[in-house]
């Protein structure tokens, strides 16, 4: 057998090789696990059998001893982002034959370092959400043989495989809609400081209205991601405290408050003052609320399948994937 090794004995290379797939995939199809399609298991299987190929015990407890696990470390999300993009990483775990491990860390950076520590021995793989961590603290606490995926993380980093949101064009998209509708005299609530997607937005919103509303001053108000926070900013409105035509949040959630506050003040939206959001929640579209989508579930799906690529066999992975957000008009800024 001309695939064999100098010794006569077929290697899971020979049989890769014979069957045209990966190692990784010939190792899957023949530990039986499900993330590999019947042709592709038929094929490996007869290959084996046509090489007399005998897995190595030892080789196959070294194989299986593999978690079959990804680790998800994730800040404190609000709501319904945090279900939204729990559900698609989910999705994409279990149709690939994995199990996620989720952690979730606050603001305090040492715990988020014990987060990440802990997920040690435990996962083949990581994905970490960390908008409010240094690039040196990642560093320290990323350990370091592990495949693993930063979402909106410090830009500096270029040698792990990232994806950020485009925060910059999509608050512009955001800022141009409103004007183009009139409005004059918008109100930014931002989210938490040192948030990154936070600070990019709330930087953008200064620029777009230098852009289109040049000689206007850029209104920003503190925020929270929460409803509690968009809440404030109705009753500040309703109360005579701020004047304005529209307010664009950071996020749905303060959208989500500052509409029903200013609803129960009895202002109509979008007719006295447009409201606005960003991430397209459930909620959102429910309430008809303009927002900016971001395709939550989706951005989950591909960070974790991502990171399995890796674990099976394509190569390092050191990608900066720039995720795009797409403008939703709805009832709270129309007409």
């Amino acid at each position: 057998m001309g695939g064999q090794d100098e010794m006569g004995e077929a290697t899971i290379r020979d049989v890769a090789r014979h069957a045209q797939v990966s190692i990784a995939s010939v190792s899957r199809a023949l530990n039986g696990l499900g993330n590999v399609r019947a042709e592709t298991r038929e094929r490996v299987i007869a290959s084996a059998a046509e090489l007399g190929y005998v897995p190595h015990a030892g080789a196959r407890s070294l194989s299986l001893a593999r978690a079959h696990a990804i680790g998800v470390v994730l800040p404190d999300l609000h709501g319904e982002f945090f279900s939204e993009f729990v559900r698609g990483m989910d999705r994409e775990a279990s149709r690939r034959g994995y199990v996620m491990l989720l952690s979730v860390m606050h603001d305090d950076s040492e715990q988020a370092a014990v987060a990440l520590r802990a997920m040690r021995g435990r996962v083949d793989g990581l994905v970490v959400m960390a908008p409010h961590l240094s690039e040196g603290m990642l560093r320290r606490a990323l350990p370091t043989a592990l495949p693993a995926l930063i979402i909106n993380g410090p830009r500096s980093i270029a040698d792990i495989a990232t994806v950020r949101l485009d925060n910059a064009t999509a608050t512009e998209a955001m800022v141009a809609h409103l004007v183009a509708t009139g409005r004059r005299r918008i109100v930014h609530i931002a989210g938490p400081d040192g948030n990154i997607d936070a600070d990019e937005r709330a930087t953008a919103f200064r620029a777009s209205i230098a852009r289109h509303l040049p000689g206007t001053e850029p209104i920003v108000l503190p925020g929270d991601f929460a409803e509690e926070g968009g809440e404030a900013v109705a009753r500040a409105v309703a109360a005579g405290e701020i004047a304005c035509d529209a307010v664009f949040a950071a996020n749905d959630m303060m959208a989500l408050g500052c509409l029903q506050g200013l609803r129960a003040a009895g202002i109509d939206v979008p007719g006295q003052v447009a409201v606005a959001g960003f991430d397209d929640i459930p909620l959102a579209r429910y309430l008809g609320v303009t927002t900016m989508r971001v395709r939550i579930a989706e951005l989950g799906e591909e960070a974790i399948g991502r990171v399995i690529n890796v674990l099976e066999g394509e190569g390092a992975d050191t990608r900066a994937e720039l995720h795009q957000a797409e403008l939703v008009v709805r009832a709270t800024s129309a007409g």
